[in-house]
């Protein structure tokens, strides 16, 4: 387990961006023999070898082939993105005598805990080279280049007490003070190796604090991006572990709806299963499971009002299984007996998370699948505390055990 958890940090460590986590995941499926597919291209299957797929470079779809006959594929589903900030695209703007670039905040994120941090920049970029060829590059800066300073509560007495933001105006960071700065040569500069003129970048800012131990006994975890690549590589780890029949779907933009070509709202797990199926793939789907892994709220020690007593997860107790009257979670009794049962016999503890009666429920890419592929899921997660901040917490036993159940479920 402490290996396994070692394992989740560094590669949280090495994806900043949606681009590098799938660049990360491609590079364990290789080097356990799984081939890459093209969409662009026909498909040639061949039974028992292993294989996957990915569309923008930011979701992944990886699978052991065949099916099974009678069980079909058990599916677990991700997400690759985090709430973050990321650059807008004309960035630059001067006050006060630094050069500040400008933000739009992605998905729903927690913004104070943004404030002095120490925060680079990492993403995609496309430009013209020396010969005026259109290319392509994921880049990293790594070192810290941006801070968003707090304010003084000298000049904001109410800060601890009535702090509001301005996402336009008040999470702009600063990055230096020269007045020659050129924006898209420091960019080009900055990815090495590219000269020419940029054309378009998606480019997010990170904190560089890497992932921790915490805890007398070391008993939890802290990182950026726990939610949810947490579950990518755990399911990553699964389906390179596992002897029954598996698929992986980590799908980009489901922080912000999953309604795109590459969320989990598109075509691109739907497209990649009717290849596979080709005229057996309603059946294929009636003997399917889908498990979608997203973080799951812990309840918080200093807050637990904020959670219905008896559907309150907690750290290191086991897996939560999501449940919603209204469907915002797609678990059903059906499919959460199975992965209990399975649970159960492998000696995982799970807890079941509902949230209160009168509050809001989010939602996950499981309703969604559910719905679009007509496939029986279930929503787990593992617990977590600060979701959506720039430093999350969870346990280091939630997880592995996680990763104990996906590689069995399929015998159940």
């Amino acid at each position: 387990m402490k290996k396994f958890n070692e394992n989740v940090l560094k590669f949280i460590d090495a994806s900043p961006t949606p681009f590098h986590a799938v660049g990360e995941m491609v590079a364990v499926l290789e080097s356990n023999g799984f081939q890459k597919l093209d969409e662009c291209e026909p498909w040639d299957l061949v039974i028992g070898e292993n294989y996957y797929v990915t569309r923008n470079d930011s979701s992944l779809i990886a699978f052991t082939y065949p099916p099974s006959s009678e069980k079909g594929y058990t599916i677990v589903g991700a997400h690759t993105d985090s709430p973050h900030l990321r650059l807008k695209p004309n960035p630059v703007t001067k006050s006060a005598g630094v050069i500040r670039l400008g933000v739009e905040v992605y998905g729903g994120a927690l913004l104070n805990p943004w404030f002095d941090r120490d925060l680079s920049l990492a993403g995609r970029i496309v430009y013209l080279d020396g010969k005026g060829m259109r290319c392509e590059k994921i880049i990293d800066i790594k070192r810290p280049i941006a801070i968003i300073a707090s304010l003084a509560i000298h000049l904001d007495r109410e800060a601890n007490t009535a702090r509001c933001l301005n996402a336009q105006t008040d999470i702009l960071p600063m990055i230096g003070c020269s007045e020659a700065f050129d924006f898209e040569s420091w960019v080009l500069e900055e990815a090495r190796e590219c000269s020419g003129t940029l054309l378009a970048h998606e480019l997010s800012f990170y904190d560089t604090q890497k992932g921790a131990f915490i805890g007398i006994q070391e008993e939890f975890m802290a990182h950026a991006r726990l939610d949810n690549l947490l579950s990518c590589y755990i399911a990553l780890e699964a389906l390179t572990a596992t002897k029954n029949p598996m698929m992986i779907a980590c799908m980009d933009h489901e922080e912000v709806g999953s309604d795109s070509h590459i969320g989990a709202g598109g075509t691109f797990l739907e497209e990649t299963l009717r290849r596979i199926g080709g005229e057996s793939f309603t059946t294929l789907m009636r003997r399917s499971m889908m498990v979608s892994c997203d973080n799951a709220h812990a309840q918080h020690p200093n807050f637990p009002t904020k959670h219905d007593s008896e559907h309150a997860p907690h750290l290191n107790r086991g897996v939560a299984i999501k449940i919603n009257a209204n469907q915002r979670y797609a678990t059903s009794s059906r499919t959460m007996g199975r992965f209990v049962q399975c649970a159960q016999n492998i000696g995982v503890s799970t807890q079941t998370f509902v949230t209160r009666s009168d509050m809001g429920c989010g939602s996950t890419i499981g309703p969604i699948t559910s719905t679009r592929l007509g496939i029986e899921t279930i929503d787990v997660g593992v617990p977590t505390l600060a979701m959506h901040s720039i430093r999350e917490v969870a346990g280091c036993e939630d997880g592995y055990g996680m990763f104990k159940i996906l590689t069995r479920i399929g015998e159940y």
